[in-house]
């Protein structure tokens, strides 16, 4: 597991290193998830993303469906959901069952 601060640290990581999926904090007091997200979509517009937030309301939703975000997971996450949603991730876009119980 690799983190970044931001989208710029993001960048220069996934320049070097094969990445397959983002799991990004809406409410980083760093920079603002759904625009970290808009920046990846520019260089890596298929890389899939987990969006995790405290405040999951409508205006939230249809941007991170517009930004095709995999899913957006309410904070305090529960991991079991984290692992469920990772496994439904790699299933479908990588027939990868890593996460499977």
């Amino acid at each position: 597991m690799l983190m970044a601060r931001d989208a710029a640290q993001f960048l220069s990581i996934i320049e070097r290193r094969r990445i397959h999926t983002t799991i990004v904090d809406m409410d980083s007091e760093l920079a603002d998830g759904l625009t970290t997200i808009k920046i990846i979509r520019m260089d890596y517009p298929l890389m899939p993303c987990i969006l995790l937030t405290e405040a999951a309301g409508q205006a939230t939703l249809s941007r991170a469906l517009r930004l095709d975000v995999f899913s957006v997971i309410d904070k305090p996450v529960d991991m079991n959901i984290l692992r469920e949603q990772l496994n439904r991730l790699f299933m479908k876009i990588y027939n990868c069952d890593i996460f499977s119980e």
